[in-house]
């Protein structure tokens, strides 16, 4: 396993969220035959305006799925340019147990992304506790050798913007860092298969108006119990 990962903010630029996603669409399709590298920490994220998740964050588990699903002939489209221009994507899942609500429904949309063509593993949050002995991972994704973003959320898991650094030590330091623990992780596919072990159990959440009258239940399958 690599040593502890450290990152100093003051050698990059402060992106706030629109800026940082503009970045990324412009530089993202000129790193011709090199690779894009993607590191997920946190357990729990706001993807407002996404149509699954905010079918998800209601409790529609079967409609939140069904949405997933429709994006697969955009990813087919992704994943095909991405290959026409020889850029590999690879993606490292960090994964908590029990398995955080969101999580079970990342690892849908991650399981679709992955038949695509993304080269996704799993590694759980045990594997990497040397790693996090100071503090958890940052959020890392780098765009060939020539940028990393350092990518920032608020409390509630909010996108907040990036730092981008251009140095090419800091890059391919990130990169050789996410690279030496993806080593270490498990294909998802077959975590999925094996590990998950695709409970059928559900549990529910009531959410309730300001004056305590209940408004839904909201129900996912359960993996807490999962080993």
């Amino acid at each position: 396993m690599p040593e502890p990962y450290q990152l100093d903010d003051s050698a990059g630029i402060r992106l706030m969220r629109d800026d940082y996603r503009a970045d990324f669409r412009t530089r993202q399709w000129t790193i011709s035959g090199q690779p894009s590298w993607k590191l997920e920490r946190r357990q729990h994220f706001r993807e407002l305006g996404f149509a699954s998740w905010e079918a998800f964050a209601v409790g529609d588990w079967d409609e939140a799925l069904r949405l997933i699903e429709a994006e697969r002939d955009f990813l087919i489209e992704f994943s095909s340019e991405a290959e026409s221009k020889e850029i590999p994507l690879y993606r490292l899942r960090v994964v908590e147990r029990p398995i955080d609500p969101y999580l079970q429904w990342e690892l849908h949309l991650l399981n679709l992304r992955a038949e695509c063509g993304e080269l996704i593993r799993v590694i759980e949050a045990e594997q990497i506790r040397e790693q996090e002995a100071e503090r958890p991972l940052p959020e890392l994704v780098t765009l060939g050798r020539s940028t990393l973003y350092r990518v920032l959320y608020n409390d509630e898991g909010e996108s907040a913007g990036a730092v981008r650094f251009s140095s090419p030590d800091v890059v391919w330091k990130a990169e050789r860092f996410i690279r030496e623990l993806y080593e270490q992780g498990e294909d998802l596919t077959v975590f999925s298969s094996v590990r998950s072990c695709r409970c059928h159990h559900r549990w529910e959440k009531r959410r309730t108006k300001p004056d305590g009258q209940p408004t839904k239940v909201e129900t996912w399958p359960d993996l807490s119990g999962c080993p």
